[in-house]
């Protein structure tokens, strides 16, 4: 007997083994070796970083500037404003830098050509003509710059200029474009102008019979023609930039089975710095999955415990998830295999009523979260007090009362007539509370039909023929 529960117990440990090692969370995969300086992938979802190499190691940022000066742009006004270009505008720029739109002062475009200009043919005087049109100068827009991107949580980054050209203190790192870069492509239209092949002028002083522009980013020319090796159809958006000082650089977005990936390079090297981008996109496609925060975390907004932050509590019924939140794994890992933690150090950029940021972390690298947010409370809607409520204690405490003995036979009487009592006193707060959530649901229907144009007398009239047609309902029933 001893020697078969030797045995099975020795079973027993190599089966746990073996379970703990078929079931161990994926590795973090390695990420491809790409020739730039510096380059990163992150998940446009979740915000994760998921593979590159010096991202935090700040280098001139050339024209990818212009996502920035754009998001921008798309925040302080609308595509059918008019821009002028002033004298500044047109000659504040570098003496070899062109005029690659051949723009004269006193041009006037709307804002949504400028922005062609902007992201398809990167044109220097259209970034300062969009400064000057949505702050007045472009001294103020290049504050307007540095708070967006601190506010967006840059830490290593500052801008000189709207253009990306060669400035003192002008540089950013990786990772901070590519925080800059997942607000700029959520705007829909930053994606749909930076991917256009082509795009045609109205007349202007030095062009009386227009000017068409062609789309210089090899990524995005070649969506279509499967024998360049710059061919990658999940490429939907992007920016190049280039200086003698910041060598070439890339911001691509790209969509692909669902997912959503941006990829940044810095100081690269021609032509294969669009396949250093391009390899950084296939890695984070091929080898990483997205969880909703959302649909998987319970921990916050279920259960009775409360939920301490920052020195506040707050009850889970009063918190809920934002349902953006994204995680960001290795293939084959789950939900479950992530860690998290509470922290209030998220940036200025964040939703309404947030109280805290749910970090994830998987194998000690940052994955994504979700921020928890405070419900709206919506205030109920109360009955006022009932006379019986509102009316003096029984004053039982005079003087002159007499002491009396009890017998037996009257303490039973007691129970029964204070549990008769009981009963008709939880059987009054049950009305009660029938009563105003029954109020509660009038004024809610109330102010639907409001809403919808209903006057106050025919939401009267139309209360008054549901209760008639509810009272011919009971006597039916009593029949």
């Amino acid at each position: 007997m001893k020697r078969f529960l030797k045995k099975l117990l020795c079973w027993t440990l190599i089966s746990n083994c073996f379970l703990m090692t078929a079931y161990a969370a994926p590795a973090w995969p390695a990420g491809p070796d790409i020739q730039a300086e510096a380059g990163v992938v992150i998940d446009m979802d979740s915000g994760a970083i998921l593979g590159g190499k010096a991202y935090d190691t700040p280098y001139p940022p050339a024209s990818i500037t212009k996502l920035l000066t754009a998001l921008l742009v798309m925040e302080h006004s609308k595509l059918d404003d008019v821009v002028t270009f002033s004298s500044s505008a047109v000659n504040n720029v570098e003496s070899d830098s062109g005029n690659k739109l051949n723009v004269a002062e006193g041009d006037k475009l709307s804002v949504e050509d400028c922005l062609y200009s902007l992201l398809v043919h990167s044109c220097n005087q259209a970034a300062n003509a969009l400064a000057e049109h949505v702050a007045g100068s472009q001294e103020a827009f290049v504050k307007m710059m540095n708070d967006k991107a601190a506010a967006l949580g840059c830490k290593d980054s500052h801008f000189d200029n709207p253009s990306g050209l060669n400035g003192d203190t002008q540089y950013v790192t990786a990772r901070d474009m590519a925080a800059i870069s997942r607000a700029a492509f959520a705007e829909p239209d930053i994606i749909r102008i930076s991917a256009a092949l082509t795009h045609t002028f109205p007349p202007t002083i030095n062009n009386p019979d227009g000017l068409t522009i062609y789309a210089e980013n090899k990524l995005i020319l070649n969506t279509n023609d499967s024998s360049s090796q710059y061919y990658y159809p999940p490429v939907k958006g992007g920016k190049t930039g280039y200086l003698l000082k910041a060598g070439n650089t890339l911001v691509t977005y790209a969509e692909k089975d669902g997912k959503r990936m941006i990829s940044v390079i810095l100081k690269g090297s021609p032509g294969q710095y669009y396949l250093d981008s391009k390899a950084l996109l296939e890695y984070g496609f091929a080898h990483f999955t997205n969880f909703n925060v959302a649909e998987n975390e319970t921990a916050y907004t279920e259960g009775e415990t409360a939920v301490e932050v920052a020195g506040k509590s707050y009850l889970p019924t009063d918190l809920k998830i934002d349902p953006s939140g994204a995680v960001t794994l290795p293939e084959g890992a789950v939900f479950a295999d992530t860690e998290h933690t509470l922290t209030t150090d998220f940036p200025d950029e964040h939703p309404e009523r947030s109280v805290a940021f749910i970090q994830y972390t998987y194998d000690g690298r940052k994955v994504g979260g979700a921020y928890l947010t405070q419900k709206e409370v919506q205030e109920p809607v109360t009955e006022p007090a009932t006379q019986e409520e509102t009316k003096p204690e029984a004053d039982d405490k005079k003087e002159g009362v007499k002491k009396f003995s009890i017998n037996p036979f009257l303490i039973i009487a007691l129970v029964v007539i204070a549990a008769a009592a009981g009963g008709g006193a939880y059987l009054s707060y049950s009305r009660k509370k029938e009563e105003q959530q029954r109020a509660l649901r009038r004024e809610q229907r109330r102010r639907r039909l409001r809403e919808e144009g209903v006057t106050e007398e025919e939401f009267d009239r139309l209360l008054k023929e549901r209760l008639g047609d509810r009272s011919k309902g009971n006597n039916r029933k009593k029949r």
